[in-house]
């Protein structure tokens, strides 16, 4: 071992850092804060480890994604030129399998299946056993049996009942599924856990194998391990119980993919002898930063009691900004990111502006690309470049232009019609060599008209359903607004129902549609007189102006579950709303809310210098205007680390000093109910109707930050909304 490389342990580290090194034999948990250090200590700890004389290939790390393996093994590698073991659960996995799945009576070149291959081995099960699926039930098939793999849950184990599956029918399911793969001698991504845990458990040669092959384990993340990973490290270790994991249960933001974080959380519990290292001085933010979030996260009950520090100073205070809507909100982002790249000299690079939601991106992205500052989507894709919005948008360019074959090719069979993409195929090829609009080809088609192409009775009326559904919406584009013209556009064409067929995409893929809606109605408003010409154009270019020079510096838009493991000197977190952040789904849940609180926590703690939150007191949703009320979060943020802001100005002299501070504002202010205005044209106690929610009843009037607001519960889903007055398009029912 170099000197140098020890020297280096002695002088980078600080005390909790070098007692997580230095640490010998036996189980040791490290609770590592953010910025705290980790991967350094887990680097060091195996540098350590081999300076000791343990032979590298009894070392095993283990860490979640390729790109942190590789970064650690190079570390490694490079101070030792020794080769250690550093891998993902699943590389892990297929290691394993590819040695000792013989075992399991597999042969050694099994194949791998990916989402298309695991789909159409389900296909063929029903198939054969005669069961009757829609292509929904296949994906909800896929979705549990990965579910039940990764809680180590075998066919006898497998209950689907709560999702309308009857349990009889997902165990057979299962069962024969399995069957098959085993008969294709292959394998699914879930099985390079769920098998190797079946492997230690029924094959003693072989878990007395690996226990002797590794006699170190170094886990990384350990707070995002599932159950299959964690029973796959109880087992490894079990003989000689030397288990190094380090995580931090208060970043614990992956329930929705099966992290469990009571594995961390119970780690004393499972190894009562463990030694515990707190990693509490982070290197990366500055104390009102710091202060702020460990406040935030006291209030969760599930965590280990720890308290970052950081000896960068106080830095800046959190600035909180209150807006009246998502334009000022917008607008007050863009104006202090150009502040900071223009008077303090900071790259756009070095920006993030981290929202709960994707389809929250749209408004900044118009916003940015109306300001020209370059942007990049982390982690997803660009509003306008995605599937659901570019099929509607592609409906929308058939209503406007019967001409357009791109689009024809695009939805005539979306959802699925029952044309195949040859016979879409000789439909382009015919009205294009008749030199024929295709849509007034199809139409000709479908009433009898001479060509030399023919259809099925099938296909014909399949083309029928697509030529009326365009013709029908062509009708409304003078009748109504743009608004009604997207919405029926989704609401005709069923595309909610072929969105729902992906339930694991659907809640995003439907919010984006919302955004959409939201996005027409705010276009017309600012336009008089504006066509469905000019906003098919406008949006095109927009999509178009987001394919920005890859090299040229870019402010970075992501959610913040996309964020984990970065950091920014200068990071925004927008949208903070009740029923935004923390999202409506954690409302009954205190589990799901804590989770909500993390992600909070995590986002905050990404940033270096400057932080701001923001939130507004209404916002357009779906098209409807409606009250907001801040975030719970908000209340929790000490105000001495807080400084208030007050809406952007227009005039380019004022200074950002002065655009942004006023000492004068309360910290965070909640609207509370006052006797309703005599300009109310409802009372409480009225029964009204909304176009989108239903019948509703006013339970209460208030003057609000944003104006006049009706407190209405709707009897067709249960819910109690708050509706901006002047936005609202109430009717009295008498």
């Amino acid at each position: 071992m170099a000197a140098h490389v020890m020297a280096q342990i002695e002088a980078g580290l600080n005390p909790p850092q070098r007692e997580a090194v230095e640490h010998d034999q036996g189980p040791l948990l490290v609770l590592a804060g953010a910025g705290s250090g980790k991967t350094r200590v887990v680097t060091f700890r195996i540098i350590r480890l081999l300076e000791r004389g343990v032979d590298p290939h009894r070392i095993l790390a283990v860490t979640f994604t390729n790109k942190a393996a590789g970064e650690m093994r190079n570390r490694v590698a490079n101070a030792t030129q020794a080769d250690v073991l550093v891998s993902t659960f699943h590389s892990l996995g297929a290691r394993m399998l590819r040695e000792s799945i013989h075992h399991l009576s597999y042969r050694r070149d099994f194949t791998i299946y990916d989402e298309e291959d695991v789909e159409r081995v389900i296909k063929g099960c029903a198939d054969d056993m005669g069961l009757a699926v829609e292509r929904s039930d296949i994906k909800k098939f896929r979705l549990l049996i990965s579910k039940a793999k990764n809680a180590l849950q075998s066919p006898d184990e497998f209950d689907v009942g709560e999702r309308g599956l009857s349990a009889e029918r997902g165990q057979s399911i299962y069962r024969a599924y399995t069957q098959r793969l085993f008969q294709f001698n292959a394998v699914d991504f879930d099985d390079l856990l769920f098998l190797p845990v079946r492997l230690l458990k029924e094959c003693p040669e072989v878990l007395e194998y690996y226990q002797q092959r590794w006699h170190y384990l170094l886990i990384d993340e350990y707070q995002d391990t599932n159950q299959a990973q964690y029973e796959l490290i109880r087992l490894l270790v079990a003989q000689r119980r030397n288990l190094c994991v380090v995580g931090d249960p208060d970043q614990s933001i992956y329930s929705w993919r099966g992290a469990e974080i009571r594995n961390i959380l119970d780690f004393q519990q499972d190894y009562p002898d463990a030694k515990v290292v707190r990693l509490e001085q982070n290197y990366r933010s500055t104390t009102h930063i710091l202060d702020a979030a460990n406040a935030l996260i006291s209030n969760n009950t599930s965590r280990f009691e720890k308290n970052l520090w950081s000896a960068l100073g106080a830095g800046e205070k959190i600035g909180l900004f209150t807006g009246q809507d998502d334009a000022e909100e917008t607008a007050f982002v863009a104006r202090c990111i150009r502040h900071h790249r223009d008077k303090e000299g900071i790259n756009l690079n070095d920006m993030v502006v981290f929202y709960r939601t994707n389809f929250q991106s749209r408004a900044f992205e118009d916003r940015f690309l109306a300001a020209r500052i370059p942007y990049v989507i982390v982690g997803g894709v660009s509003f306008y470049q995605r599937r659901e919005v570019k099929d509607i948008m592609a409906y929308l360019r058939m209503v406007h232009s019967g001409s357009d074959m791109v689009s024809f090719e695009r939805t005539v069979n979306l959802p699925k019609r029952g044309l195949g993409a040859q016979t879409v195929e000789k439909i382009r090829s015919a009205a294009m060599a008749e030199h024929v609009a295709i849509l007034d080809f199809c139409r000709g088609l479908v009433k009898g008209a001479q060509t030399h192409l023919t259809l099925t009775a099938k296909q014909k009326g399949a083309l029928k359903g697509y030529v009326d559904i365009i013709d029908e919406l062509r009708q409304l584009v003078d009748k109504g607004t743009l608004k009604s013209l997207v919405q029926a556009v989704i609401d005709k064409t069923s595309y909610m129902a072929y969105l729902n067929l992906e339930e694991e995409t659907y809640a995003d893929r439907s919010a984006n549609l919302e955004e959409l809606v939201t996005k027409a109605h705010e276009w017309e408003h600012e336009r008089v007189n504006g066509t469905l010409g000019e906003f098919l154009e406008e949006l095109s270019l927009k999509a178009s102006l987001d394919e920005v020079d890859p090299l040229q510096p870019r402010v970075s838009l992501m959610t913040i579950h996309s964020g984990k493991g970065l950091e920014f000197p200068v990071a925004f977190l927008v949208g903070m709303e009740e029923d935004l952040f923390p999202h409506i789904n954690s409302r009954d849940s205190d589990t799901a809310l804590e989770e909500e609180r993390r992600l909070c926590y995590v986002g905050m703690t990404r940033a270096q210098k400057y932080l701001y939150i923001t939130h507004v007191r209404s916002r357009t949703l779906w098209g409807t205007r409606r009250a907001m009320y801040p975030s719970r979060f908000l209340k929790e943020l000490p105000r001495e680390h807080c400084r208030p802001l007050r809406e952007p100005m227009s005039s380019a002299s004022t200074s950002h000093k002065e655009v942004m501070e006023d000492e004068a504002d309360e910290h965070v202010v909640y609207d509370e109910p006052v006797r309703a205005s005599t300009s109310s044209a409802f009372k409480a106690g009225d029964v009204v109707f909304h176009r989108e929610f239903g019948i509703g009843t006013i339970e209460s009037i208030y003057e609000g930050g944003a104006g006049l607001t009706y407190k209405v519960f709707f009897s067709k889903d249960g819910q109690t909304r708050s509706l901006i007055a002047k936005f609202s398009s109430l009717s009295l029912l008498k």
